[in-house]
C-alpha cells in the first residue's frame, strides 16, 4: 500500500486556499475514480501492491463446478455494494451493509462462520480496499488539473 501522509500534505495545503465548492467537486472525482480503480483491481483479482489474491481453499473433496473456476467478489464489487462517497473534506470508497463485513472478514484475513450456524474458517487476507501507485497518481493528476481549471 501506498505512504499517503506526503499526499495529505501536499493536496492539504493546495486546496487550503479553495471553496468548499470547488472541493466537493474535486473529492466526487477522486471518489468515483479510485471506485472504478478499485473494482478493475479487484476484478483482475490483485491486492494493491500488485501481487495476486491468495486463492480459494480447495475442499478434499473439492466440486469441481462453475463456482471454484469463476473470480472472487464478482457480485461484492458490484455499484449496489461499493459506493463511492465525498464530502468537501474527504474522499472514500466503502462497502455497504452485509457486504461491508463480508470485505473486512477478507480484508484482514479475519476467522468468520462459512454460513450461518456453520463451521468457522479462517480466511486468507485479500486486501479489497487500498491505493495503488497508480491511484495516488491519479490523485495528484486530477489535483493539478481542478486547480488549472479553476483559476488557481
Amino acid at each position: 500500500m501506498a505512504d499517503l501522509s506526503e499526499l495529505q500534505t501536499w493536496v492539504g495545503q493546495l486546496l487550503a486556499r479553495t471553496t468548499a465548492a470547488s472541493r466537493l467537486r474535486l473529492a466526487r472525482l477522486v471518489a468515483t475514480d479510485l471506485r472504478r480503480s478499485t473494482y478493475r483491481r479487484i476484478a483482475q483479482q490483485r491486492n494493491p501492491d500488485g501481487s495476486p489474491y491468495e486463492p480459494r481453499r480447495q475442499p478434499l473433496r473439492a466440486k469441481s463446478g462453475r463456482l471454484r473456476r469463476e473470480a472472487m467478489f464478482q457480485r461484492l464489487r458490484q455499484g449496489s455494494h461499493m459506493r463511492a462517497k465525498s464530502d468537501a473534506s474527504a474522499a472514500a470508497v466503502e462497502f455497504t451493509g452485509r457486504a461491508s463485513r463480508i470485505a473486512r472478514v477478507h480484508q484482514e484475513g479475519l476467522v468468520d462462520r462459512v454460513s450461518p450456524g456453520g463451521p468457522r474458517a479462517v480466511y486468507a487476507r485479500r486486501e479489497l480496499l487500498g491505493f495503488t501507485r497508480a491511484d495516488v497518481e491519479l490523485i495528484k493528476r486530477q489535483v493539478l488539473e481542478h486547480l488549472a481549471g479553476s483559476g488557481l
